[in-house]
């Protein structure tokens, strides 16, 4: 029990010691904190010259609400919870393996310095995507997992910000299925995977902003914010109950196993869910639904 209470000790401290770092302008490429802000404002620049609904305010409902989801899930949540949960966790789970005579490494399906860079990367992204693309299904499908994932899909007006409003019960649930998958294919840098994560927030950030595109020929290998503004759909089509488009960098997923849905332009549909009305619509009552519900 010392062991972990030390993890977690070790784990608050050092992402702290890192958070502060980032926020100094560490002279670092992979800088998450101001690549964050970077590829914000080109988005938020990108919605200001081509805007998709005109009439939109620049400023949309809940701008200033998903601006703080953004900042808050993607650093204080790690600091709060994350970190220090994924470590102790990995390291019971290496300690249960331990008690039959294994390891993670032996699961592992081949050594990433033994590849290309590139294909390693490429073969990290697609699988993290894939078992990404899953989890976002389970999320519609799982009632319980759906009452958490309602605060995403509680977005009355879509923007770039709207990316990263999420319940913190979600990378929770995320990086628990992804754990294994991604242990036994990837041994990379910080670095590496920085490029894969940016790439990923860029189309999320894409995904979700009030532009018109679906990327021509591409729009069957990228999602796109003609594609994804269906996810959001208030009112689902009958044979899909559970949700449609369910990719977040990716669209072959949906093309592949047919949870692809865009019947016409989607530009002025209603976005929410049944029952949105009422849903919470501050930060703590939606960060603490639905654990306050009767």
């Amino acid at each position: 029990m010392e062991k972990y209470i030390d993890i977690i000790q070790e784990s608050y401290v050092g992402y702290w010691n890192y958070l502060k770092r980032e926020l100094l302008f560490q002279n670092n490429w992979d800088n998450y904190f101001y690549g964050l802000i970077l590829i914000s404002v080109i988005v938020w620049i990108l919605e200001i010259a081509f805007p998709w609904r005109k009439d939109q305010p620049l400023f949309r409902k809940d701008f200033w609400l998903d601006t703080f989801y953004m900042f808050f899930n993607f650093f204080l949540l790690n600091l709060i919870v994350l970190i220090a949960l994924s470590n102790t966790v990995a390291e019971l789970f290496n300690d249960v393996l331990g008690l039959i005579g294994l390891q993670l490494s032996d699961f592992q399906l081949f050594d990433s310095t033994d590849l290309p860079k590139w294909l390693g990367l490429l073969i990290f992204f697609l699988v993290n995507d894939f078992v990404q693309w899953n989890t976002h299904r389970l999320l519609h499908r799982v009632p319980w997992l759906w009452n958490f994932h309602k605060v995403h899909h509680s977005v009355k007006q879509m923007g770039f910000a709207a990316h990263l409003r999420y319940h913190w019960m979600e990378p929770v649930v995320y990086n628990s299925i992804r754990y294994i998958p991604l242990a036994i294919i990837a041994n990379y840098s910080a670095q590496d995977v920085a490029i894969v994560y940016f790439f990923a927030i860029a189309i999320g950030h894409l995904n979700h902003a009030n532009l018109g595109w679906d990327y021509g020929i591409l729009k069957y290998i990228f999602n796109n914010p003609k594609m994804h503004i269906w996810h959001h759909a208030k009112e689902l089509p009958q044979h899909a109950r559970y949700g449609v488009n369910f990719g977040l960098t990716l669209s072959i997923w949906d093309y592949l196993f047919k949870t692809d849905y865009i019947p016409r332009d989607g530009k002025d549909i209603e976005l929410g869910f049944e029952g949105d009305e009422q849903f919470p619509k501050g930060f703590v009552e939606q960060e603490l639904y639905p654990l306050n519900q009767k």
